[in-house]
């Protein structure tokens, strides 16, 4: 007798080479779906196939400002998820093409063939901000919404984790420098939430484990001060260092300086989103739109840091300083 085997679903991932999609798409993965990793790089992405069994992952080129890129992606997905964001314009990858004309390409893609979708935003999301990056994120959710009603989407903190571009940054900064900005004064509030935990959300949501057509954000279990999240990271890689308030004056002008790089530390943008407090609101508490709502219960930045950061004490990971 013939033993018919069930071929997996096809879940296609936008963004899935990078920071948080990597981590999606090993949840995934682990769940035996047939992954589809959708990035303008295909050729920089083999750092994902490890992640899965031979074949079970494949890469394939897609650049939301090319629509029959898209559409090619998704052909035969069950779902999508899509994850592209930009913290920074660089040429045509403006926050406009990207985050808004693109969130709504996947959308209709999406749509198109029937699939279901999970859509990663960002807290602080307003169409009404003074942040071209926050009011393209509002606008990417709401036309993901009235496209696909049915759609997941998730809005996470600040995300840290061993690729991070926050406490990795501050960390390696800390090594040479003997002072740390605090933008602002450092008392803009962040949840910081693990790359994890995150993944574990998305994951869920592709199982058809999540209500669909709400907006969920994403914290973790502490809401710390920019200067309180310096501070912890200090701590861990055993180094003093000032922490030097700068007032906003004087970092937009040092943002319009750095802005000009190709890679840029600081943008003027971002230092605008500094401004707002970047945390779970009460009414997504009250509603369960959390990762305690979905069951989850998130890790704090104490439990994992150390994992990663022990590369930025003085001398590596078995030199930490004690009391002893």
């Amino acid at each position: 007798m013939t033993e018919i085997l069930q071929t997996p679903k096809l879940i296609t991932v936008f963004g899935g080479s990078g920071f948080v999609g990597r981590h999606v798409v090993r949840a995934l993965a682990k769940r035996g779906y047939q992954v589809r990793v959708a990035c303008r790089r295909p050729d920089l992405a083999g750092h994902l196939q490890p992640l899965g069994n031979v074949g079970q992952i494949q890469a394939v080129q897609a650049n939301l400002r090319v629509r029959w890129s898209v559409d090619r992606a998704v052909q035969d997905a069950a779902h999508v998820v899509n994850l592209v964001g930009i913290l920074h314009e660089t040429g045509r990858q403006t926050f406009n093409a990207v985050q808004d004309f693109g969130a709504r390409a996947v959308a209709e893609a999406a749509r198109s063939v029937g699939a279901g979708l999970t859509h990663g935003s960002a807290i602080g999301a307003d169409p009404d901000s003074e942040s071209v990056y926050a009011r393209t994120k509002a606008r990417g959710e709401a036309a993901v919404l009235q496209t696909v009603p049915g759609a997941v989407v998730v809005r996470p903190s600040i995300v840290f984790g061993p690729e991070d571009g926050f406490f990795n940054r501050f960390a390696n900064m800390a090594r040479f420098s003997p002072v740390l900005p605090l933008i602002g004064g450092g008392d803009t509030k962040f949840q910081p939430v693990f790359v994890g935990d995150v993944a574990e959300a998305v994951a869920r949501s592709v199982d058809g484990k999540v209500e669909g057509g709400k907006i969920y954000e994403l914290g973790g279990p502490q809401v710390l001060s920019f200067r309180q999240c310096m501070e912890e990271m200090l701590t861990i890689i055993d180094r003093k260092r000032m922490l030097v308030p700068l007032p906003w004056g004087l970092a937009y002008m040092q943002a319009s300086i750095l802005g000009m790089l190709p890679n840029p530390l600081l943008t003027t943008d971002q230092v605008t989103l500094l401004k707002s407090h970047n945390v779970v609101s009460a009414d997504a508490e009250k509603a369960g739109r959390t990762l305690a709502g979905l069951g989850l219960h998130p890790q704090s930045i104490a439990s994992v840091l150390p994992s990663y950061l022990w590369r930025y004490r003085p001398a590596g990971q078995f030199t930490r300083r004690t009391e002893a």
